[in-house]
């Protein structure tokens, strides 16, 4: 009876803030591919360039978010390290 809105309200930020966390690590994944595609084609046209400022700003609009909910992750991203 006690503290159940409390408790309630606890699970919907975590709920919330690890799909956050995914759609960053999507947003990432998108950024990255979007950086690599760029690099590869030698004559990059403007819409190419458009779309890579795009997921790029993506990204940090939602790094930005996490930033500002005090979110942290318990796994190291896929991105971060790479072979």
């Amino acid at each position: 009876m006690f503290g159940r809105k409390k408790r309630h309200v606890a699970e919907l930020k975590t709920f919330y803030d690890n799909q956050l966390l995914d759609t960053i690590d999507a947003a990432k994944g998108r950024w990255d591919h979007a950086k690599q595609t760029q690099e590869a084609i030698a004559d990059a046209d403007n819409e190419m360039t458009a779309n890579t400022a795009l997921a790029r700003q993506t990204y940090l609009f939602l790094y930005r978010e996490a930033r500002r909910r005090h979110v942290r992750s318990t796994h190291i991203a896929p991105t971060v390290y790479q072979d």
